[in-house]
This record gives C-alpha cells, structure tokens and sequence, in this order.
C-alpha cells in the first residue's frame, strides 16, 4: 500500500535572529517547532548563526546542531530554503557574488515572496535601515555587549524567581519597552522598511533585526518583522489560503523559559 504524504502545514515560514552560538537563543524551543513543523517556502530572515558572539568566544551545544539539522531536513525533502544574511552573520554576505547553495539551501542578499492571494512581499533582515548599526558600528558593537550582560543577568535574576515562586520575566525585553528612544527608533525603523517595500513596488515587507515580531500596515504598505528566538519565539507564517499569521511558540506550546535552560545554568554554577 502507497503512503499518502500530508500537505504542508504552512506555505512559508519566515524566521529570523535565532543568534545559534549565544547562550541567550533558544534554540530547544526552535528546533521543536522546526521538527513539528511544514513548509512549501522557509525564509531565514537574518542573524541564524552569530558571528558577532562565536568571534569572542565559542558556545554550541547538541541543540544548536538539531537546529541546522532540522533546516538541512527541509530543505532536502523539497522546501525552497532561502538564507538572507543580517548584521551578526554579515560574514555570509561575502558569498553572495558566487551564487552559492549550501545543502539546498540558497543564500540571498534580499528575496521576493507572492502570497497565494497575490500579496508581493519583499524579504531583507533589515539592519540597513538601522542607522546604528550602518553608521556608527562601534555603538552596534556596545549595544550588543550591553544586551548580552542584560541576558546573563536576567538568566539569574529567572533563578532566584523560580525559587521564590514566581514565574519567568524578561529584564531586557521591560527595559527596551521602557526606553522612549527605543521606541522612537523601532517606529523610525518601520516606517523606512515600509518607505523602502513601497519605493520598489511592494505591498509588504518582512525582516527581522529589532527583535519585535509586529504585523501592521505603515503607511499604506504591510510591516511584518517576525520577531526573534532569543526571548519572543516568533515566527511568522503563511496559511495556504494567503493569510499571515504571527506565531507565539513558547507561548502556543506552555514552554518554560526555566527547563532546560535552568539545568545549564546550575550545570556551570
């Protein structure tokens, strides 16, 4: 008797900064959804693997690696998987020039993705659009160390409220949201993605890079930024219908921000 072979659940997925190589991603609660999830199209929107972090000092562990695999799966069992390198895996973007395909994996400055009801969507990570990081790297580079102390801290900081009873809480995702110039700045970075989909004939865009996963029109244009794997575990995905939905993972799945993470944490105390 022939298997009948399902359809796949979504018609694109679009993920972007998973930062593999950092203590901070989560790369457990993504390689789950990478196994338990299907896709006619993934769209690896940037900051995958962070070149930034594995410069200064090497972290990857068995998770990391099931992450890769589950991206090498997909692609081998007929996904069109298309690599758009960010800011913290610039080094990829030396190789674009060659046209080169890694495990069938295609690697891309920019892409170009049609919905199935007509939607042209233009894909880019983002961070050229970010004057921080274009203008001024050593600011990019402070800022990504302050980030980094902010999730060390915070992984204690979880620790000790385990153990007084209260559940996980994000210290560096409350202070982005309490900093006006942040704010300022994920609106500024909005509107010049949008600015940038329309100017080249667009209806929308997806990126990443500011790690806050947000679906709304901006000026006419449809904003779409699928957040991050370091604390939201977002991803956006597409119904086979058209639809565009954001995808909470930690959230839809009631994964503890705690396990296993906690275990590495008492593994090296």
């Amino acid at each position: 008797m022939s298997q009948i072979s399902l359809p796949p659940a979504y018609r694109a997925i679009f993920i972007s900064d998973t930062h593999l190589g950092t203590r901070g991603c989560r790369s457990e609660f993504l390689a789950d959804f990478l196994r338990r999830s299907s896709c006619q199209h993934l769209f690896l929107v940037g900051d995958i693997i962070d070149g930034w972090r594995l410069r200064k000092s090497w972290y990857w562990d068995k998770s990391h690696d099931d992450v890769l695999k589950q991206i090498v799966r997909l692609a081998r069992s007929g996904t069109n998987v298309t690599y758009i390198p960010g800011n913290h895996d610039e080094m990829f973007r030396t190789w674009l020039p060659f046209g080169l395909e890694i495990c069938g994996i295609k690697m891309s400055r920019d892409s170009e993705h049609t919905t199935a009801d007509g939607k042209r969507l233009l894909v880019m990570h983002g961070d050229e659009f970010d004057n921080v990081v274009r203008y001024a790297r050593f600011l990019a580079l402070l800022g990504d160390w302050a980030y980094t102390v902010a999730l060390s801290f915070n992984r204690w900081f979880n620790v000790v409220r385990l153990r007084l009873g209260y559940p996980y809480w994000s210290l560096s995702a409350w202070l982005k949201r309490q900093v006006k110039e942040a704010v300022k700045a994920i609106d500024r970075f909005e509107v010049a993605l949008a600015a940038e989909a329309r100017r080249r004939g667009f209806d929308g865009v997806v990126c990443g890079h500011i790690h806050h996963a947000e679906m709304r029109e901006v000026q006419g244009i449809l904003y779409l930024n699928d957040g991050d794997w370091v604390e939201s575990c977002t991803a956006l995905v597409e119904h086979h219908d058209g639809r565009l939905e954001l995808i909470d993972w930690a959230a839809l799945n009631r994964l503890s921000f705690f396990q296993p993470r906690l275990n590495k944490v008492a593994a090296t105390a």
